[in-house]
Order: C-alpha cells, then sequence, then structure tokens
C-alpha cells in the first residue's frame, strides 16, 4: 500500500507544483491567452494565492513522508489540495468549461489523504 501511495502523491505533487509555478510566473493575460480563460474572472492576487496553495500543498504531499518529520502533514496537505480542486470544479462549472481534470485531481487528492491516514495507523 505504501508504493501505490508514494505513487499517487508522486504523480499529485507533479501536477500541482507544475500547475501552481506556472500561475505564479506566467502574468494574468498571458494565462488567460494560453487556454485558461476562467482566470478573467479573477484579480491577479487570487490567481497567485491559488497558484501559492497549489505549490505548496504540491510540497506538503511529499516532504512529510520523505523526511518522516510529521508524516500525518502530507494526507492533511491532500485534503486541502481536494478542497482546491472543489472549487476548481465550482468555477469550472460557472463558466460551462470542462470540469474533469480538476474532478480527477480532486478524486485522487482525497484517495491520497485516505491511504495517507490508514498508513499511518
Amino acid at each position: 500500500m505504501d508504493i501505490a501511495l508514494w505513487i499517487i502523491i508522486g504523480l499529485l505533487a507533479l501536477a500541482f507544483l507544475g500547475a501552481g509555478i506556472l500561475k505564479l510566473l506566467r502574468p494574468r493575460t498571458a494565462l488567460i491567452d494560453g487556454g485558461m480563460p476562467w482566470a478573467a474572472d479573477f484579480s491577479p492576487l487570487a490567481i497567485k494565492t491559488v497558484a501559492a496553495l497549489e505549490a505548496i500543498g504540491a510540497i506538503g504531499l511529499v516532504l512529510p513522508r520523505l523526511t518522516g518529520v510529521a508524516p500525518l502533514l502530507s494526507p492533511i496537505a491532500a485534503l486541502g489540495l481536494a478542497a482546491l480542486m472543489a472549487g476548481a470544479v465550482v468555477v469550472h462549472a460557472r463558466r460551462d468549461e470542462p470540469v474533469l481534470p480538476p474532478l480527477v485531481l480532486g478524486v485522487l487528492s482525497i484517495v491520497a489523504a485516505v491511504l495517507g491516514f490508514i498508513v499511518l495507523v
């Protein structure tokens, strides 16, 4: 079960870290023009906040388990990312945009949290 957890959190960390860094480094207009039209509804500060939460969540998935320091934080980070993806699903649904990508990431985050709590027990 530990291997399955590492695979899931590794893939999630890559996805969230990549998305977070992309949103942190690119200006709002570049995000809108680059295929993220939802960014038009949010301020640059809100976009950067979401980006920082994604990047910090990605680090929080891996670092506690990797170091063995407070491994309980890893499933908690997964729950935080699941909540973030629940918000993304709502935003995309309201804009009639595809909800499958954030929905899949949210479900995988919940799976990572459940497995993380199970492995701790």
